[in-house]
Order: C-alpha cells, then sequence, then structure tokens
C-alpha cells in the first residue's frame, strides 16, 4: 500500500486503481497497480488503439511482451503498443507498484510537439 497526496487529500493504493476520469484527463488514462510478493498481473492483454507506458515505482518484477520477458525494477519505463500481448510479475520481496499511462497510439502529430506546444508567458511568478 501507497499513500499519495491529490487535493490536500491522501488515498491509499490496494490492487489496481484507475485516475483518468478522478483527476479530469481528457487525453489519457492513468493507473496504479500494487503487486504483492509473486502476484502477476492476472492475465495477458492488448488493446484496440491505445499505448500504454508503464513506470516501476517500487519494487522489482518481469515484464512479458508478445512472450519475451525481461527484468524492470524501481526507475523502468516500458513502452507498449497497442497490438503487444502484454502481463507483469512482481518477483521481488516487497510490492511492486506501478504506473500506467494510456493514451490513442498515434494521436500525436508535428504540430503536438513541446517545444511548439508550451507557451511561455510573460506573466509574473505569483508564489
Amino acid at each position: 500500500m501507497i499513500c499519495y497526496m491529490y487535493r490536500n487529500f491522501c488515498f491509499t493504493l490496494k490492487g489496481k486503481v484507475f485516475l483518468g476520469q478522478a483527476l479530469g484527463a481528457t487525453g489519457a488514462e492513468l493507473s496504479f497497480q500494487t503487486l504483492v510478493p509473486g502476484q502477476d498481473s492476472g492475465f495477458l492483454h492488448t488493446h484496440k488503439t491505445h499505448e500504454e507506458l508503464y513506470f516501476i515505482l517500487r519494487g522489482e518484477g518481469t515484464y512479458q511482451v508478445d512472450g519475451e520477458q525481461f527484468p524492470v525494477k524501481e526507475g523502468a519505463v516500458v513502452r507498449v503498443a497497442p497490438e503487444g500481448k502484454r502481463a507483469l510479475k512482481n518477483t521481488g520481496k516487497e510490492n511492486l507498484t506501478m504506473l500506467c499511462i494510456q493514451y490513442k497510439a498515434n494521436a500525436f502529430t508535428d504540430a503536438d510537439s513541446p517545444m511548439t506546444d508550451g507557451n511561455i508567458l510573460n506573466e509574473p511568478l505569483n508564489w
């Protein structure tokens, strides 16, 4: 279990929690999941149109994509295309916690580059 702060209240994660709608996200879904030692995600899955980014926040495990397995640990980031058959297993001695960001594949164009989409405002910072 991990406690996360959001809008001045703390929530504890048990299992899997989807946050995109709760946060008002309009272009992505976010989920946190905690796996206890020896636990896996329960099934292989794919998506029709969504890519996923998996951020390993705590712990260690084995990630599987299209039958290929590789170790992951705190700080690892894994990108999986929609058609990739994926699953995650906690192979460590402590809980494994990950953040998954799911978004529509091929949605970004050249106009969406962080260098062209952002605007630096000529306004004072009011701390």
